[in-house]
């Protein structure tokens, strides 16, 4: 006979084997590429950085800069891309109580492409700290986005949802007109310009994973923090304010926590789609609308899909990279579509 799990002792079980799957994933990711080396090699050298651990090399020393120098900053990027999207999805949906929301409904990557294109037609180039003029002025165009939409939408000391998203609609249009714009008078600039629209992470460094880690850790760390607090506002926001939310402070945090995430993640390697919606999705209709599970469940899941997404972009047409959006769009459509289909009388929320 079947053993049948309470459904917490289930989902304790499912972010295990995604902890585990991430791991084997990303150590598989490492393994690919023009210069093919051995798993075990791999995991070999990754283990030997970790302290008290003494692993005699029997590798080159060419192996292990590949592994930590090239693929390594690129997969955890990946994955911290991943797993900001897909839980900024998974806190957009709960807070709007829409499964059509994403991370980008309120202007975050029409006002990142609009900072990042003006980045890339400046006459001048300028780093610091490890950050270039197109990273940053994508991050400071999507946090500034953000805030416009948020004042238009706020009134009084209440912010209505809707307004939230008409405002975001609206100035996404304006922002996005202004890109296209930018983009057919950008000359030879503009391969590059749409290459990172479309997203790329193949300029992946150590001093991009130092920058984009921070951000990632505390908004997801915050988010977690909030998982109870918006299963209540499923119910309804008057309901949730009876029963001790502070709704409009919940709806703030959560509303800043996934903005940062969202336009750290975007500023260094483009507005990539469909992680966002994706996940959540995928996630909610195998383990349920639970947000103390869902949001942890979505952030492995998200990090995973991301990495296997990266690994056939430059893969698949190697030497030529496909931008990732491309390929998050083609793998994670079916996909949907699939659970959508096996799941069809599941309720979302």
């Amino acid at each position: 006979m079947p053993i049948h799990f309470p459904h917490w002792r289930r989902r304790a079980y499912a972010i295990l084997g995604l902890l585990i799957a991430f791991g084997g994933v990303a150590a598989f990711a490492m393994t690919v590429g023009s210069v093919q080396i051995p798993f075990l090699t791999t995991c070999r050298v990754l283990l030997s950085q970790l302290p008290l651990v003494d692993i005699t090399p029997t590798w080159l020393s060419t192996t292990e800069t590949i592994i930590l120098e090239i693929r390594l900053p690129r997969v955890i990027l990946a994955g911290l891309v991943g797993a900001a999207l897909a839980i900024a999805g998974a806190t957009y949906q709960g807070l709007f109580r829409n499964p059509l929301a994403d991370p980008y409904l309120i202007g975050v990557a029409q006002g990142a492409a609009l900072g990042a294109v003006v980045g890339f037609l400046l006459p001048f180039d300028w780093h610091g700290m490890g950050v270039g003029v197109i990273p940053l002025l994508a991050f400071i165009g999507a946090l500034v986005s953000v805030a416009i939409v948020y004042s238009l939408a706020r009134v009084g000391k209440t912010l209505p949802m809707t307004t939230l998203i008409l405002a975001g609609v609206a100035l996404g249009a304006l922002w996005g007109s202004i890109v296209s714009y930018l983009i057919i008078t950008s000359g030879e600039k503009m391969h590059g310009i749409i290459f990172w629209l479309m997203g790329s992470f193949s300029l992946s460094e150590w001093s991009e994973v130092k920058v984009v880690l921070p951000y990632v850790v505390v908004g997801v760390v915050i988010i977690l923090l909030y998982a109870r607090s918006l299963n209540v506002m499923q119910l309804d926001e008057e309901q949730a304010q009876q029963l001790g939310i502070a709704v409009e402070k919940v709806k703030l945090i959560l509303l800043a926590a996934a903005t940062l995430i969202t336009a750290a993640a975007v500023s260094f390697v483009g507005t990539i789609g469909f992680v966002g919606i994706i996940t959540p999705h995928a996630v909610r209709l195998i383990w349920g609308p639970d947000h103390r599970f869902l949001l942890p469940l979505s952030v492995l899941s998200g990090a995973i899909f991301l990495i296997l997404a990266d690994l056939v972009a430059r893969t698949a047409l190697a030497p030529t990279e496909i931008p990732i959006g491309v390929i998050t769009a083609i793998c994670g459509a079916p996909f949907f579509l699939y659970l959508l289909r096996r799941k069809k009388r599941a309720v979302f929320f």
